[in-house]
């Protein structure tokens, strides 16, 4: 069961890389403008994993690793990724590169929360999820073709960041089937481990989700977000968590719940996404204060997480 749970984990960091370098490449040879790669195809493949495990995990019946996948992965983004990546560099923040991305995380938090409240997550639930990200990823790439703004500097550079040295097309194309079947088989191996584990350990699923599996599939945003630091693109890496948590709820919740409608856990509603809400709230004050987020700052994050997680498995 370990050696499942850990291979899942392994095959799922190494699907969504994959799958970014190989989508990236594609879209150079195809005359992608930089901008639109890292908006869109640098946005969705860092959260393939999230979406492979709550896709699989919703449709064999764990909603509460579906579910708690993205709220955990959410509260894993901000609290741990953050908060290691200002622990290496003080993250320092051009205000005007994310006073839209910060209103589209703040309205997309609201929307998971009232579905999450709502006590189940229908078909008609994930479309309204769908569309928000449609209009998000419309209303940011017309503003951005606008003019050569902050913002559209950053996803230009979460392109660059991927590293793709021009290879041949055939290559690239096998890079990215390799990627999604690594994602898919990663994420099956994951959840029935993640399942058995729970049984195991005596622990609700959504305990595991929220934890092991959210964390897990949050390797992509990780390593995205050490490469940035790597090479002193704060923006970028505080870009990669705001997309990524924008991704996660309105594009992997969504898709899940048209795929498979859900039940909400009840533990999930009583506490968790009021966490998620209060470090999303956090975060945008935390930038609003000083428009950075300092090593201290950073911290604090990480201790956040360390005590919400000694909570879940006290719970």
């Amino acid at each position: 069961m370990l050696l499942s749970l850990l291979a899942g984990l392994a095959l799922l960091a190494a699907g969504g890389e994959l799958l970014v370098r190989g989508s990236v490449g594609l879209a150079q040879r195809l005359g992608v403008s930089p901008l639109l790669a890292g908006l869109v195809i640098v946005g969705f493949g860092t959260s393939t994993p999230e979406l492979s495990t709550s896709v699989q995990a919703a449709l064999g019946g764990a909603p509460g690793i579906a579910i708690g996948n993205v709220v955990g992965s959410n509260i894993a983004n901000i609290l741990l990724i953050l908060g290691v990546s200002a622990l290496i560099l003080p993250l320092a923040v051009d205000r005007t590169a994310f006073r839209r991305d910060s209103l589209a995380l703040a309205g997309s938090t609201l929307l998971c929360a009232a579905a999450v409240l709502a006590g189940t997550i229908g078909r008609t639930s994930g479309a309204v999820l769908l569309a928000g990200l449609a209009a998000y990823v419309v209303w940011a790439y017309r503003s951005e073709r606008r003019g050569d703004d902050a913002e559209r500097r950053r996803h230009e550079t979460e392109a660059a960041d991927a590293n793709v040295r021009a290879r041949n097309a055939l290559l690239l194309a096998l890079m990215v089937v390799a990627g999604l079947a690594a994602a898919i088989f990663g994420a099956r191996l994951l959840v029935d481990a993640a399942v058995t584990l729970a049984g195991r350990l005596g622990v609700s699923e959504t305990v595991i989700g929220l934890t092991v599996v959210a964390v897990g599939t949050s390797l992509p945003e990780l390593i995205a977000c050490l490469v940035a630091v790597a090479r002193k693109h704060a923006d970028v890496a505080l870009g990669n968590i705001v997309g990524s948590n924008i991704y996660n709820v309105l594009g992997i919740l969504g898709l899940t719940a048209v795929i498979q409608p859900m039940t909400v856990p009840a533990e999930l509603a009583r506490f968790d996404v009021w966490v998620l809400l209060g470090v999303t709230a956090l975060l945008l004050v935390q930038l609003r204060s000083g428009w950075r987020v300092s090593r201290t700052e950073g911290a604090l994050l990480c201790a956040l997480f360390a005590g919400y997680t000694a909570f879940l498995i006290l719970r």
